[in-house]
């Protein structure tokens, strides 16, 4: 039997990647399509996918895995609309809305974290284990958490980009660009971040930059409150910023020195190192857990016929 087409949406703060897709593992056209205004990317989309279905027919299905935040309750009336963001121009998108007028098929969304985080828990860097979470570092900070297959979801959804970190000693002066707390996480360690303060991405700083050992214990602290409010098996990094080398073992070392041997360390392996890892699936696991919520959305869909 054929598997189905399946559309998926990765709506990024830097660019929005599209591809159609014959089940969750035969990419058949993709593209990458700068995040500018609303109107200017929507209809980009728009075009990808008018041109794929032209080639290959219309998808079944299509998952939408977004920045945020986002509405992901289907009971509210704003479901699918991007709210309040620092995201210039962003806030009220419809973007389910959109996509179900223009593509028109059955359409799930969840934050881009969350269908990363499903995705790297059933195929990438979580394989075998029951909790997973994502944390992304890149034109902004966020994180996912999923606890066998369902992401954690309650007012909202987990926004750990925002959280407050302890200032360091030798980082007191910078005031943070986050347009709602100034010097939260996303504020202090996402990418703009640190070309605001120090003029140039983490990667192009020489080795000996302060900036190497700033973000990386921001970061650590982020994991420390993860493994000690969640109780994660592991935590997977993605994102721009991570491309940094050497960051990953930087946030380990920050983690482990405050974690102070309080969790079970041959769960933890030493420092950190079985806890803190990149993505399985690289730069593809938000697009995975896009197709993902598409299967799902095709499955809801002829259930609701049958």
């Amino acid at each position: 039997m054929t598997a189905q087409l399946y559309g998926a949406i990765e709506a990024g703060g830097t660019k929005f990647r599209c591809e159609l897709a014959r089940g969750l593992d035969q990419v058949l056209l993709e593209a990458r399509i700068p995040t500018t205004t609303p109107g200017e990317t929507l209809a980009q989309v728009r075009d990808f996918f008018i041109q794929a279905s032209a080639r290959f027919g219309s998808p079944a299905a299509l998952g939408i895995a977004s920045f945020g935040p986002v509405d992901v309750d289907t009971r509210s009336p704003t479901w699918g609309h991007i709210l309040p963001t620092p995201k210039a121009g962003w806030g009220g998108t419809d973007l389910v809305g959109f996509v179900r007028k223009e593509v028109g098929c059955p359409v799930a969304i969840d934050t881009d974290v969350n269908a990363a985080a499903r995705a790297e828990l059933e195929f990438g860097a979580g394989r075998g284990l029951h909790s997973l979470v994502y944390v992304t570092v890149g034109t902004g900070i966020g994180g996912g958490a999923v606890i066998d297959g369902r992401p954690i979801r309650g007012l909202l959804h987990p926004e750990m980009g925002h959280i407050r970190v302890r200032r360091a000693s030798n980082d007191l002066a910078f005031e943070g660009i986050c347009p709602f707390h100034g010097d939260c996480l996303e504020g202090l360690a996402s990418g703009p971040t640190i070309v605001a303060r120090w003029g140039a991405p983490l990667s192009a700083l020489g080795r000996d930059h302060i900036g190497h050992r700033i973000i990386g214990d921001y970061l650590g602290q982020l994991v420390n409150s993860i493994a000690l409010l969640i109780a994660a098996e592991r935590v997977v990094f993605g994102g721009g910023v991570l491309e940094d080398p050497g960051l990953l073992d930087l946030i380990r070392a920050s983690a482990s020195a405050l974690l102070n041997g309080y969790l079970p360390s041959d769960r933890l392996a030493p420092d950190l190192r079985g806890y803190l890892a990149l993505p399985g699936l690289g730069t593809r696991s938000g697009l995975m857990g896009a197709l993902l919520l598409a299967q799902e959305a095709d499955a809801s869909a002829r259930h609701a016929k049958a």
